[in-house]
């Protein structure tokens, strides 16, 4: 992986970018999780320049859904296994952000965590 951005900053800024309504934001389409954030390394490119392998985020990628076409999708959210994509197909908009924000959170703390222990 390449991608050299702090992961707890990273988490943070999604974090942020999430509670100020960034996938909220009025378009001709919508706003997928993680791909349309400045979490992804290809955020505001018309075409992926940096392959998803190289992106902070893939650690979370179960490795059989690491060559799937968009693998941040995959990520499990919480002990159900619920990822975005099975709850792009079984939930609502308000149920994926509030487990988002929920897995969000608990990573950072703890990162937070492991930090303080070293």
């Amino acid at each position: 992986m390449s991608d050299k951005r702090n992961l707890s900053e990273v988490l943070r800024s999604e974090l942020e970018f999430l509670n100020s309504g960034g996938y909220r934001k009025p378009s001709w389409r919508p706003q997928f999780i993680f791909e349309d954030s400045p979490t992804c390394p290809n955020y505001h490119c018309s075409q992926r320049q940096e392959p998803c392998s190289e992106c902070i985020l893939m650690q979370f990628v179960p490795p059989e859904k690491r060559e799937e076409r968009v693998p941040c999708r995959h990520i499990p959210l919480n002990e159900r296994g619920d990822t975005i994509e099975s709850l792009y197909r079984s939930g609502t908009q308000d149920e994926l952000e509030s487990a988002l924000r929920t897995w969000l959170r608990r990573e950072i703390e703890n990162l937070e965590n492991e930090k303080a222990h070293r």
